[in-house]
């Protein structure tokens, strides 16, 4: 008894000895187990870092009792973030872990995210590895696995565009004043009755002012005689030319009294012998019984007689046509076309200047587009506001001046006046570009995807929102054909290296971003000489260039250059 008590004791120490040896062997060996992390270089999409971390483990190596915890860690700054670990069985573990073979070894996989900060750009991703059996446990040390992080996409420039609605003002108007004179049927003379009817004074009236006012410009006046399209086409043709005759002395009477001189290019004179077209028109606006069969039988036959025949054949219908309709179409018309000339721009910046109670809604919305600066742009728009408050217009582009001021705020209450006025595509774009300045990346897609009629706009600014959620190929087909630095971003992340580079090359550079990623393309082409020249450029041309060299300093898309004299001549 005391024999086999002896040996019980033995077998644990043995057990005990054995455990406390397998872990020994799994830290003495650790350096066997190999690490693939992809990207090899940790990379921002979205504003995620994802990655994948794939570990093998030779054969006889995972002790079979053991579990290994292996915890990613992201060390950045004096501070880190721990992420979920993987955690691995032997295979006579029977807990519900992956289990690894000791015999012939395996292969396990971890995917992760990590949410990014700034502060995360210069950053080491480890594995913290401990192993335990039962209630013993190693350290088995800490594996390096990548740097990072490649934060490309956060140079995505914020600049959505809001639109304006368009003004209705028109410098120069077309007009025009039509008067008829109508005559007894086969006759030409000019009644006295016509002569003082109140539509052929005003003619009179119309001629002269046109004449006297400085801002009316006399374009032509016309006389267009007619005869109504029954009887023998001799006879009207005939006709048609002494009303057409007529008319013209007694409008050249009209001038004369009028002391008016016409030039004789602006006068034009026609006679139409029989007025089909009058005809039909008038037919159209009647009620007179059998009005379509009568408008099928001008759409039928184009021969006049067979035309004519074919109606008096309607022998009610042609009776209340002989009464209400031929009458009218016996006359001559005149037409005076003219311009009505309005304000210039420099009037109107003048009213605006010294007497801008005098400009109407339109003319104020055309003068706040003549303006340089955005604060007289606002007071104008405010004006406007202040003129017509029901105007959807004015609310909008009140609101668009301020957002290009930067005042988000104003901007979007000014917004939402107008679209209480009225839903339509311009004004939610607009309140997805203030979203999209606040940071609300969802409720400016939303804003946007429901504002696309409103034009290309609209597109450039859902590019940017791709950007930043890391759809570099939606991108790139939103901003089409538009050559911008947003777009050669886009161009960029999404891998078409030359592509980007081609259209910064054609864009004027305005700021140090353009020639920054000019740099950052140069570095991945090999190109350093390019790329520091570059480099060089965008840190002169940027409006805190110290940032611009904090960041270079750190961004690993220039990670080959960085221990060159020449890049840290740069960057310090």
């Amino acid at each position: 008894m005391k024999n086999l008590k002896t040996y019980a004791i033995f077998i644990l120490a043995a057990a005990v000895l054995s455990s406390c040896g397998g872990l020994n062997k799994m830290v003495k060996e650790a350096d066997l187990v190999t690490y693939q992390v992809t990207p090899e270089v940790l990379e921002m999409h979205g504003g995620n870092v994802d990655f994948t971390i794939d570990v093998n483990y030779p054969a006889k190596y995972f002790n079979k009792k053991a579990v290994v915890t292996l915890t990613p860690v992201l060390r950045y700054e004096e501070a880190q973030s721990e992420m979920e670990p993987l955690v691995l069985q032997g295979q006579d573990v029977t807990e519900n872990n992956k289990p690894v073979s000791f015999d012939n070894g395996g292969k396990a996989s971890l995917s992760s995210t990590i949410a990014y900060e700034d502060v995360m750009m210069r950053s080491e991703l480890y594995f913290n590895v401990q192993a335990a059996i039962k209630d013993k446990t190693a350290d088995l040390g800490e594996v390096k696995l990548a740097d990072g992080i490649i934060a490309t996409p956060q140079l995505v420039y914020k600049n959505p565009k809001v639109l304006f609605f368009d003004d209705k003002y028109q410098q120069i108007v077309p007009k025009s004043y039509e008067a008829d004179i109508k005559y007894v049927i086969n006759r030409a003379d000019v009644r006295r009755a016509e002569m003082g009817k109140d539509e052929i004074t005003k003619l009179n009236d119309v001629i002269k002012t046109t004449d006297e006012n400085e801002r009316l410009d006399l374009k032509g006046l016309e006389i267009s005689a007619y005869a109504s399209p029954d009887g023998e086409l001799d006879l009207n043709t005939k006709l048609a030319d002494k009303r057409q005759k007529t008319a013209e002395k007694y409008l050249a009477g009209q001038l004369k009294k009028s002391k008016v001189e016409v030039a004789d290019e602006l006068m034009s004179l026609l006679s139409t012998p029989e007025d089909w077209d009058g005809f039909k028109k008038a037919m159209e606006a009647s009620n007179i019984q059998d009005k379509e069969m009568i408008l099928r039988v001008l759409s039928m036959h184009s021969d006049p007689v067979v035309r004519e025949q074919e109606i008096k054949n309607l022998t009610a219908a042609f009776e209340v046509i002989a009464e209400e309709i031929l009458p009218q179409l016996r006359r001559s018309k005149f037409t005076v076309n003219m311009e009505h000339i309005g304000w210039s721009d420099a009037e109107l910046k003048d009213f605006w200047a010294n007497n801008s109670d005098t400009l109407v809604l339109e003319e104020l919305l055309y003068t706040a587009t003549l303006m340089d600066d955005n604060a007289t742009k606002l007071a104008v728009y405010q004006k406007a506001v202040q003129v017509a408050p029901k105007c959807l217009r004015a609310h909008n582009n009140k609101g668009a001046v301020l957002f290009n001021m930067g005042k988000m705020d104003e901007a979007a209450a000014a917004f939402k006046t107008a679209k209480g006025l009225k839903d339509l595509d311009i004004i939610n774009n607009n309140l997805g570009a203030v979203a999209l300045k606040k940071g609300e990346v969802e409720a400016a897609k939303e804003a946007f995807t429901a504002s696309l009629g409103a034009g290309p706009k609209v597109n450039y600014n859902l590019g940017i929102v791709n950007i930043i959620e890391g759809d570099y190929k939606s991108a790139v087909n939103y901003f089409g054909s538009e050559a911008s630095y947003n777009a050669a971003l886009a161009k960029y992340l999404s891998g078409d290296d030359d592509g980007a580079w081609r259209m910064l090359a054609n864009l004027e550079m305005k700021g140090g971003l353009g020639y920054y990623m000019r740099a950052v393309i140069a570095a991945n082409q090999d190109k350093p000489e390019v790329a520091l020249e570059n480099l060089k450029l965008g840190i002169e041309n940027c409006k805190d260039p110290a940032w611009l060299k904090g960041r270079a300093a750190k961004d690993l898309e220039f990670a080959k250059l960085m221990n060159e004299a020449g890049f840290k001549a740069i960057v310090e």
